[in-house]
């Protein structure tokens, strides 16, 4: 048995324990992000990067079809205190160490403000022409810098609103007036109920036309709150009537396995607060592990 009492077995790789990003790049590098001084609701997602590490350790890099076991891995590590202006900073460089040392890089937050160092990185002098992608119940237009303001934030920083692309917004989670703000950006919304209707496929076929419209890279936010709430308890603002597990996991490997997709985030994952099984966090590491399978589609 191993440390964390996990069955040892040669014929069965088991996923993380990556080498540290090296000189000659990697496919896919995480890069933890623990944000969480500014949360709109207290929170422990600083701890869910260590979480989501060791949960990665129970699941295999197989899947079926996929060559994924080819892929080279990577861990750039955590950024230190990355919520006050000189931690965004170093974050946002990372990041853009990252992406420029590998095909898909995936932050792990840490609550949702980590968007914006995430994007701006992997961005950089492109960001006029970059697009964005959010899974989030939430539009995160609101005043001020918290986990609930990243989409504003990008906006004022350049990022143009009509190649923002919101996927899951929730009834009876946002408010009128930051509804109009977002149609007000030209920001395309799709909403929950919206899902029930269209197949996920053409839902993301279609998000990803519209962000890469500009030629630039498109930066993808899976904040894990718009699952509902009986599969992420650990997401404060989880809801019930979110999408379901596997939605949120199809999401992922679609974004991950398009060329324009170089970075993406997942966010909102409070490991101190989820349930025994360690649902909220095992659906974290395996949004890690979707994203790894698209990138082999690639």
């Amino acid at each position: 048995m191993s440390e964390l009492g996990l069955s040892v077995d040669p014929l069965w790789h088991r996923a993380g324990d990556w080498p540290p990003l090296g000189p000659d790049g990697a496919d896919l590098t995480i890069l933890g992000i623990p944000t969480h001084e500014t949360s709109l609701s207290p929170t422990g997602a600083h701890a869910t990067p260590a979480a989501v590490r060791a949960a990665l350790r129970r699941y295999a890099t197989f899947a079926p079809g996929l060559d994924v076991e080819a892929l080279r891995f990577a861990d750039a590590g955590d950024i230190d205190a990355p919520d006050a202006p000189e931690g965004r900073e170093r974050a946002r460089a990372a990041v853009a160490a990252a992406v420029a040392g590998s095909r898909l890089t995936v932050a792990i937050g840490g609550d949702n403000s980590l968007t914006v160092p995430a994007a701006l990185g992997a961005a950089g002098d492109t960001l006029p022409q970059a697009g964005l992608i959010t899974l989030d119940a939430h539009h995160d237009l609101r005043d001020g810098t918290s986990n609930g303001s990243p989409v504003r934030e990008l906006l004022e920083a350049g990022l143009d609103g009509r190649r923002v692309v919101q996927i899951g917004i929730a009834d009876f989670a946002n408010s009128a007036a930051y509804a109009r703000r977002a149609a007000d950006h030209g920001i395309t919304v799709v909403t929950r109920d919206e899902l029930h209707t269209r197949p996920i496929d053409d839902v993301m076929a279609e998000a990803l036309e519209i962000a890469g419209a500009g030629g630039g890279p498109v930066h993808v936010d899976l904040d894990v709150d718009v699952c509902d709430r009986s599969v992420a308890p650990g997401c404060p603002a989880s809801v019930p009537g979110g999408l379901a597990a596997w939605e949120l996991r199809r999401f992922a490997r679609l974004a991950a396995a398009s060329p324009l997709v170089r970075s993406i985030d997942i966010a909102e994952v409070d490991a101190t607060a989820d349930t025994p099984d360690q649902r909220t966090v095992r659906l974290a590491a395996l949004l890690v592990l979707e994203s790894a399978a698209g990138l082999a589609q690639r």
